[in-house]
């Protein structure tokens, strides 16, 4: 039997990495859009994958959320059986100060894909996945969050990509097209985007231990996560896909744990045991053995509107696709801490 042909947009990003590993594992054909910028260097894929596997086995077409032609001529070139959107300007602080390219690339470019499906005649061969986030819910009305608990984003990011949930249900309810939306909650690796809290909590415990003296800056300590290992959540993507009738999933651990939980883990995985003294923007984390200051609390990571905590209930994927997270929180901090300091390690 031939290949299946997967298209990713977003290949480059930490989803896309693992993603285009377990498609390859699967025997797919793979391609992925990238950008021509240095925003979308090959340098994560290549951690995941190898640089050779990366040269060997990805087709890249060059293209942009931002440009319709471009997706056009990628669809029309790959010819995919499976198209997973995961392009996205993805960091909610920063939708804040860029909220009008946040929509362009999250919002209108999920309709420009769609768009660009329907208008090549591909809609009954393709199936679509949306990367969808559990930033939906926002202001929650309900823990745990399910499929069918309200919206209630509070970011531009939760709206632009509220914008393309209800995109992809149309093109599937209007058109019949095999989409899906999956409302993924926090999922964590060592190839996450330095500027996210978990990979900066993981990269300065790194640089602490190999004797950085400055503290590590963060905000909301209290804010808690549904937090897995991207591993699990891009397998559910891909069985969102395998499944006869399109539909919207949550993928999450059923677990919430605050970011002072992930700082104390990430610490002890290096021996230090973490306390903690002062209140509000005055606290500090400090080494409970040579009082060291590890944390201090800085109000530019606030954000304008917060959300303070999600928590996710995945049983109808545990039930439909047969998906469960397999990686623990602790698993998950303990294997960002080791490849962090590994990286330093090489890197001096």
């Amino acid at each position: 039997m031939p290949k299946k042909i997967a298209l990713i947009t977003g290949i480059t990003g930490q989803d896309g990495g693992y993603l285009a590993k377990l498609l390859l594992d699967k025997g797919y054909e793979v391609h992925g859009l990238r950008r021509r910028s240095s925003a979308s260097t090959l340098d994560r894929l290549e951690a995941i994958l190898g640089a050779s596997t990366v040269a060997r086995d990805i087709t890249f077409h060059m293209g942009d959320m931002t440009d319709g032609a471009s997706l056009m001529q990628a669809l029309s070139k790959s010819q995919p059986d499976e198209v997973y959107n995961l392009a996205a300007q993805s960091h909610v602080q920063i939708s804040f100060d860029k909220p009008e390219y946040t929509s362009n690339v999250n919002a209108l470019g999920t309709l420009r894909l769609l768009e660009a499906i329907r208008v090549l005649g591909m809609g009954d061969d393709v199936r679509f996945y949306q990367a969808s986030t559990s930033e939906l819910f926002g202001n929650v009305q309900e823990t745990p969050q399910t499929e069918t608990t309200p919206f209630r984003p509070r970011s531009p990011y939760a709206i632009s990509k509220h914008h393309a949930f209800l995109t992809t249900a149309n093109y599937r309810e209007a058109y019949g097209f095999h989409a899906s939306n999956g409302i993924l909650f926090n999922h964590e690796g060592p190839t996450r985007g330095d500027d996210f809290v978990s990979r900066k909590i993981t990269i300065g415990v790194a640089a602490i231990e190999h004797g950085r003296k400055d503290p590590i800056r963060l905000g909301n300590l209290n804010a808690t996560r549904d937090w897995g290992h991207v591993r699990d959540y891009v397998e559910g993507m891909w069985l969102m896909q395998q499944q006869r009738a399109p539909s919207d999933y949550v993928l999450a651990t059923g677990e919430d744990h605050s970011v002072r939980e992930f700082v104390e883990l990430a610490f002890g995985h290096i021996g230090r045991t973490v306390e903690w003294t002062g209140s509000g923007t005055d606290e500090r984390g400090v080494d409970a053995r040579s009082g060291e200051v590890l944390i201090e609390v800085d109000p530019v990571f606030f954000r304008p509107a917060e959300v303070s905590s999600l928590r996710g209930n995945a049983d109808k994927a545990r039930h439909a696709l047969g998906w469960e997270p397999r990686v623990s929180f602790p698993q998950l901090v303990a294997d960002m801490v080791t490849s962090d300091l590994t990286r330093m390690a090489r890197n001096g």
